[in-house]
């Protein structure tokens, strides 16, 4: 049997075949009986499976990153679709066409690190220019930037999702712009490129997505802010002139507050037009990308609706043609 995407699996359908499991937890249920929770992924999405009363054993038989083999059935439970596994076990890498698992090949990663630094080359006022260059110079940076994710599970959940997210956050930026006068272009730009940056240090993206220790205490956002300040003490040391004061109280003002509301994580809410069209195109590029998802996820259910999903407090129509 041909290996099917999880975008192409029912309910009711029985599965034996490969995935990415990116993120396990041994877990109990509701009478204390432990369970194995696993992310599982391939380059068209993500989709839970759950191994009943689980052990020890079961948990230790593999590692976040790892290529499993996966025996078990497919049901809908709350709206999505879940895996139930009867079996699983690691699987020889050496056996799996890695090309059926990364959503961005290595030519898709070098392009968008290429337009990356395209776009963000465009900005030219001093300091902001100063910022950009010293952080595109940092190769460690850059490199976890360009294999780390931009969630763990609701928008841009792969490798390379949070270059693909700025990068196009980025595109967003240049084109609305003009739009408006008033609003600092070079600034707007600048605050795309770091407004996640701390999600370099927040998730884990050597092996599996999964919040780091630093992520978990921390947060992104407080990172960002960790990182920024360190490259704006980095220019100073490099060049012995100060920093401009307000526009570091401008980039960082945009990390702190590109949540948009406190109850959804923002330190402060948005009190500049830079920091406001931040937020609005990140919410834009995060939901756009996470529906699309979802609509694929779900393109193999024959209906024209999706399932109602929680977290959205809807179902979305995908069209019956």
């Amino acid at each position: 049997m041909s290996r099917r995407l999880i975008t192409e699996l029912q309910p009711q359908t029985q599965v034996d075949q490969l995935f990415l499991a990116t993120h396990k937890q041994l877990r109990p249920n509701r009478n204390g009986q432990l369970y194995l929770q696993v992310d599982l992924a391939d380059k068209s999405g993500m989709i839970t499976g759950r191994l009943w009363n689980a052990s020890d054993d079961d948990f230790d038989a593999f590692e976040d990153g790892d290529y499993v083999r996966v025996e078990g059935h497919t049901q809908l439970y709350s709206g999505s679709l879940q895996l139930i596994v009867t079996a699983i076990e690691r699987a020889d890498p050496r056996t799996v066409d890695e090309t059926e698992f990364r959503v961005l090949s290595t030519t898709d990663i070098d392009r968008l690190r290429a337009e990356l630094a395209a776009l963000a080359g465009t900005v030219r006022a001093a300091p902001l220019r100063e910022l950009v260059a010293e952080i595109l110079a940092d190769e460690d940076l850059v490199a976890a930037f360009c294999r780390s994710p931009a969630g763990v599970k609701h928008h841009h959940a792969y490798a390379g999702g949070l270059l693909d997210h700025v990068v196009n956050l980025l595109r967003l930026a240049d084109r609305i712009a003009p739009l408006y006068p008033d609003l600092d272009r070079d600034l707007l730009l600048v605050g795309v490129l770091v407004h996640d940056v701390g999600k370099t240090v927040e998730l884990e993206s050597e092996k599996g997505f999964s919040y780091t220790d630093l992520g978990q205490l921390l947060g992104h956002v407080l990172l960002g802010l960790e990182i920024v300040e360190a490259k704006i003490r980095a220019i100073e040391e490099r060049t012995g002139q100060p920093f401009d004061a307000e526009t570091a109280v401008r980039v960082k003002h945009m990390i702190a507050a590109h949540h948009g509301q406190l109850e959804f994580g923002a330190a402060k809410v948005p009190m500049t037009l830079e920091a406001l069209a931040l937020h609005h195109l990140d919410h834009l590029d995060a939901k756009m990308a996470a529906v699309t998802q979802l609509l694929k996820a779900e393109a193999s259910i024959d209906d024209g609706w999706t399932q109602f999903h929680q977290n959205h407090g809807r179902k979305f129509f995908r069209g019956r043609s």
